[in-house]
């Protein structure tokens, strides 16, 4: 039962990721139906009674017999004989109501035409049975009720129908399109599919501002302030990476400097902002930051971030903007480097990254893929570094996963191991 209501789950969550595409399908649904009300406006309708006797035990071929050529050709001596017999066809249809009496319904331009249409067919099929030709010979068949009233239905009756089944069979087939999609889309939108992918956890997950120029890059790398939650997190972020707040006057002076590089992919321009609002946010902390962007020729993005970088554009005195590396002289002041590189999602190349004590890995929700984390992670490894933590841009509303990995329990070194009744075991222990 338990996974019957997570695949339900994940079902509905495939079709709310998608459902700009959904709501599209059901909009198209909703004009069918309206185009199809205002070609097939609702007509007059008259319905004739016929019944049988008692001991009918066919009544379904007494349907067939009731709209059969032989029937409708009789009546049509009575009404348009300029109507073709398929036309006519269109216009009758019959029924069981019962187990002995069939409905014979009519449709026409007005209430007296489709009256006299469907009485003439069922007078029509009554003399047909009641014939000694008629299938089954003779048999005591009359007029029920006749079509006296033609009923017709409300246009904007038939208008809600027509726009309701649309709109219905609309959600329907987009929701079937999204599964399709969706089973074919290998991104990665959770926290937790993000950290099970390569298994690193993540440090953090804040939104980011998305700068499409020079100008946007440098009010960023002026102005960026995070609301608090996001300030905590990167307050974490910076703990985890060895920065803690009681050393933060320490880490000002330049003992001890860490340096941290952010890898984003070249396909996940989101992502690039993390490492830039990192070093900004370390800054505003007090610490010494460097901020040092890995040029990249690729992208619109990447390129007008290294052309406000180049400016050497800083929210205080705190933060150092560079392209490439800081001068020789400057190098011993920073606590703090950051190191913002772009790689390629196809041949990652972490090689050409300058070397840094830890590497992150900085993506946005729902635009990378397992296998490309894989790659960058290999490259990462093929250098001689390690991928330790993943940033994540702008997360999605609906994800209520951490993205924390279970940490083991590492051993104490020189404890001696214990039976259960916690009497030491080994050479010098007693027996």
């Amino acid at each position: 039962m338990s996974e019957q209501a997570l695949d339900l789950r994940k079902t509905l969550q495939f079709v709310w990721r998608r459902k700009r595409l959904v709501a599209i399908f059901a909009a198209a649904g909703l004009l069918l139906g309206s185009v199809y009300t205002a070609v097939s406006p609702p007509v007059p309708a008259g319905q004739a009674l016929v019944i049988l006797p008692s001991n009918i035990k066919d009544l379904q071929t007494q349907v067939v017999i009731a709209t059969s050529d032989q029937v409708l050709q009789n009546a049509q001596q009575s009404v348009d004989r300029s109507l073709s017999l398929e036309a006519l066809r269109k216009k009758i249809t019959a029924k069981g109501l019962t187990s002995n009496v069939i409905s014979i319904t009519a449709t026409g331009p007005t209430a007296g035409a489709a009256e006299n249409l469907a009485n003439s067919v069922a007078q029509s099929y009554i003399s047909l049975l009641s014939s000694a030709n008629g299938p089954g010979g003779p048999l005591q068949v009359r007029m029920l009720q006749s079509a006296a009233t033609a009923t017709e239905t409300p246009l904007f009756v038939q208008l809600l129908e027509t726009e309701a089944i649309g709109l219905l069979l609309g959600i329907l087939i987009g929701a079937i399109v999204a599964l399709a999609l969706s089973r074919g889309d290998k991104r990665l939108r959770e926290r937790d599919e993000i950290a099970d992918s390569i298994g690193v956890p993540v440090l953090a997950s804040i939104p980011v501002a998305h700068p499409s120029d020079a100008a946007a890059w440098t009010r960023l790398l002026e102005h960026y302030e995070p609301a608090v939650v996001h300030a905590w997190r990167l307050r974490t972020v910076l703990r985890e990476l060895g920065l803690a707040d009681a050393d933060a006057d320490a880490a000002a002076s330049g003992d001890g400097g860490l340096s941290v590089a952010v890898l984003s992919l070249a396909g996940d321009p989101r992502a690039l902002a993390l490492g830039p609002q990192l070093a900004v946010f370390a800054a505003s902390m007090g610490i010494r930051t460097a901020l040092l962007i890995t040029p990249h020729p690729d992208g619109d993005v990447s390129v007008a971030l290294q052309t406000a970088a180049a400016a050497g554009t800083g929210r205080s005195a705190q933060l150092q903007v560079a392209v490439g590396e800081l001068p020789d002289g400057d190098r011993g002041t920073v606590a703090l480097t950051v190191v913002v590189a772009v790689v390629d999602e196809g041949k990652p190349q972490v090689a050409d990254v300058s070397p840094t004590a830890v590497t992150v890995l900085g993506v946005s929700a729902a635009t990378v893929t397992a296998a490309q984390l894989a790659r960058v992670a290999v490259s990462a490894a093929d250098a001689g570094r390690q991928v330790t933590g993943v940033l994540v841009a702008d997360p999605l509303a609906a994800d209520r996963t951490t993205g924390r990995l279970p940490q083991l329990a590492r051993p104490v070194r020189g404890q001696q191991p214990t039976r259960l009744t916690g009497t030491k075991t080994g050479a010098g222990a007693r027996r």
